[in-house]
């Protein structure tokens, strides 16, 4: 067979649509082509895949080699395509059976020995899996973040090669069930009792947070500013599941540090005074209209 499909997730803000990876092996001048709006190290997947599958001991097909992301309109980027790219390969070459790609996504960086790395925006992939309905194999490093989604089997890939060996049925990845922590609060959070006098701020603090209203402190330096706002967090309560999985999303597909402990600690933002507005709110037409409401 020289054509294979295999599914993985594209990152658009916190969603995560379903992309097509179709790879197709012709007659002709070895050649390997990548196209559907691929991004530059989208387009570089192809040494790492083509150094990861011959370092695993496979077999590169000497032929020319198409692979389409599909929707074409939709742009690719990161290295999450690495693993369904290869597996496609694999599998269009007939070195894997392609019935057992059926129902399955597959996400994750290849480096050149075959090993799995992880990826940005690993949380909205597995929600949007779970909602498909299909098995995610994920690289191992994301497990923990992954386990916030919950009623879905994740199969953590290690190498290119334990993957293809599940696959081929040789040496199962059995799937692995980690529930989300109960308690996010690994710590106690400074709150307004460790504030001496201020009592107008305090007040100001108390019933922004009562009614979710905003606050805008404004004073010179040395005031208290940025130690009040700290305790703001402190006095929240805590986040629902609902909230707090958005808030790891948004962790999620910025690629900042994630901790499970802490997936339902609200968390204090403290971006430079000299910050512009474009620089707080970001690039991108949606929050250029924001902006524009704002002033």
């Amino acid at each position: 067979m020289s054509l294979a499909t295999t599914y993985c997730r594209a990152s658009v803000g916190i969603e995560a649509p379903l992309v097509t990876v179709e790879v197709h092996l012709a007659n002709g001048l070895p050649a390997f082509a990548i196209v559907g709006l691929p991004e530059k190290a989208v387009q570089e997947s192809r040494d790492r895949v083509r150094s990861a599958l011959i370092n695993s001991g496979y077999e590169f097909p000497a032929r020319r080699i198409t692979v389409n992301l599909a929707p074409a309109d939709l742009p690719k980027e990161g290295g999450c395509f690495d693993l369904p790219i290869a597996i496609g390969i694999l599998a269009a070459s007939g070195q894997i059976p392609a019935e057992a790609l059926e129902s399955c996504e597959f996400t994750g960086e290849l480096n050149l020995s075959g090993d799995v790395r992880p990826v940005t925006g690993i949380l909205p992939a597995t929600l949007a899996a779970r909602e498909s309905s299909h098995r995610l194999f994920i690289p191992r490093a994301n497990l923990e973040e992954a386990s916030l989604a919950e009623g879905i089997d994740l199969h953590p890939v290690e190498h290119l090669l334990q993957l293809s060996n599940h696959l081929c049925g040789r040496s199962l990845i059995s799937p692995e069930h980690i529930h989300a922590p109960e308690n996010g609060l690994a710590e106690t959070l400074p709150d307004l009792s460790e504030v001496r006098g201020q009592a107008q701020a305090k007040r100001a603090l108390t019933i922004a947070a009562a009614g979710l209203h905003n606050l805008l402190f404004s004073g010179p330096p040395g005031s208290g500013k940025s130690m009040l706002a700290s305790r703001l967090p402190g006095i929240l309560p805590p986040m629902t599941d609902t909230q707090a999985r958005e808030h790891a999303m948004i962790q999620s597909i910025s690629g900042l540090p994630f901790d499970p402990r802490r997936w339902k600690q609200r968390q204090l933002r403290a971006p430079h005074h000299t910050a512009s507005a474009v620089a707080l709110a970001g690039g991108g037409c949606q929050n250029s209209l924001i902006l524009r409401r704002l002033h």
